[in-house]
């Protein structure tokens, strides 16, 4: 295997597949404000799903994780797995 010689700054490795790629995670009730600071109180026994773009900039706030993943089409954004 080859080994890479390049190195990625943090602000490149985080515009890789911006516009392009989006990511979907729950979230926890405590990471709403931060992540989302318009939006309302929330029972925190409702699961909330939240659609990042690829540098982490938050997109869609749902507790439906359907729609995540019809918003990421409409933009017209690949969604990926993070594990």
């Amino acid at each position: 295997m080859k080994e890479a010689t390049s190195r990625l700054t943090k602000s490149e490795l985080a515009g890789i597949g911006n516009g392009e790629v989006a990511y979907i995670r729950k979230i926890r009730n405590e990471e709403v404000a931060k992540c989302f600071p318009e939006a309302p109180d929330i029972d925190p026994s409702v699961d909330l799903w939240a659609l990042f773009g690829a540098d982490g900039t938050p997109i869609l706030l749902t507790d439906n994780r359907s729609s995540t993943f019809f918003k990421a089409a409409e933009d017209e954004l690949k969604t990926v797995s993070l594990h």
